[in-house]
């Protein structure tokens, strides 16, 4: 009897088809509605060219590329465009800038250029080897501003997960020699290291080189909660409520710390979602727009901060400090946790 083979691919396709399904059969059907609303008001670009550049110079410890994206539209050519630098997630270890495309060309899209780069990743390279290479980015977007009409007083820092952590620090430890990041969007983020329940401690401990009695300095030099003061860049920040590897109370507090030092912050939650349910969602792309566009001055009017009373169920928007009537309200999905004392070495008990 002769065996038919499959397509090449077919088992592939087929484990995704199913895999997709069934995240989505998690979600509440208001997250999907969230989901599919993100996404028709954000499609990325028609155009999907980008360019793939060296971002470091001769001599660095390893060559470092990016994927510049420009927004398709050749009657803008003669503006000058805001620069959004895309940083990965992968727990400082692992990912790829492609993994930023989609992203990359929804902004793209909405006029925006955007340099999604690779970095190098621990534990070969540790912090602050992460720093130095966005700062290396920062140096390139400089260098090449006239060539692609990119205006280098406009530039945010986007990314998720330990990608949002690195836009984070790159926004708190600006080098005075290159030019500033003005705006950060932060999702799902580790922005304490120095909390032993904040994120994966073997992670941490794979970007710092040991565990916080060991090296406590460098837990507070690489946590952007242990640096914030007046005069730093917005922050929009967004979190899944169900995120069961950085908590969300991270987030609130984080956002409350930015408030009472006078940075304007917004914070997003997306009820329901998981950590990895967040990452995968658009719901918060729309907003975080707004928000980039209001502080680069790219709308006339600032956008019309919702409160909890008149949000999508899916979604809370809120701006910092909370109202009064707001804010003795419970967080959808969050319960208070117990005030407990870290432990010394910085790992969460199991």
């Amino acid at each position: 009897m002769k065996r038919i083979p499959f397509p090449e691919g077919w088992l592939a396709a087929w484990l995704t088809v199913c895999l997709t399904v069934l995240l989505l059969a998690t979600l509440p059907a208001t997250a999907r509605a969230g989901l599919w609303d993100g996404l028709q008001r954000l499609r990325p670009a028609d155009n999907d060219a980008s360019q793939t550049v060296t971002y470091t110079p001769p001599g660095w410890p390893t060559p470092l590329n990016g994927d510049l994206y420009l927004p398709p539209d050749s009657a803008a050519l003669a503006a000058m465009r805001p620069v959004v630098l895309l940083l990965h997630g992968g727990a400082w270890r692992r990912g790829d800038k492609r993994s930023q495309k989609a992203l990359a060309l929804a902004l793209a899209g909405h006029g925006y250029a955007a340099l999604a780069i690779n970095f190098r990743q621990a534990p070969a390279a540790r912090h602050p080897a992460q720093l130095e290479d966005m700062r290396q980015a920062l140096r390139w977007l400089r260098d090449h501003a006239e060539e692609y009409r990119l205006d280098i007083t406009r530039i945010a820092a986007w990314g998720y997960s330990s990608g949002g952590h690195l836009a984070a620090l790159l926004a708190v430890q600006p080098d005075s020699d290159l030019p500033r990041v003005r705006v950060v969007v932060a999702g799902g983020a580790p922005l304490d290291l120095r909390d032993p329940a904040g994120f994966d401690p073997v992670a941490v401990q794979a970007l710092l080189g040991g565990t916080s009695r060991q090296v406590p300095a460098l837990y507070a030099q690489a946590s952007p909660m242990a640096q914030v003061r007046a005069g730093l860049p917005a922050f929009f920040l967004y979190h899944g409520t169900a995120d069961e590897l950085v908590p969300p109370a991270l987030a609130e507090r984080f956002a409350s710390v930015l408030a009472e030092a006078g940075v304007p912050v917004e914070l997003v939650w997306l009820e329901g979602l998981t950590h990895a349910g967040a990452a995968a969602s658009a719901q918060a792309r729309p907003l975080a727009l707004d928000f980039l566009d209001h502080h680069f001055g790219l709308l006339r009017e600032a956008p019309t901060l919702q409160t909890r009373g008149d949000t999508p169920s899916h979604m809370i928007r809120m701006s910092f400090p909370l109202p009064r009537d707001n804010a003795a309200m419970p967080l959808p999905g969050i319960r208070p946790q117990a005030e407990t004392e870290p432990p010394a070495d910085g790992v969460a008990p199991h």
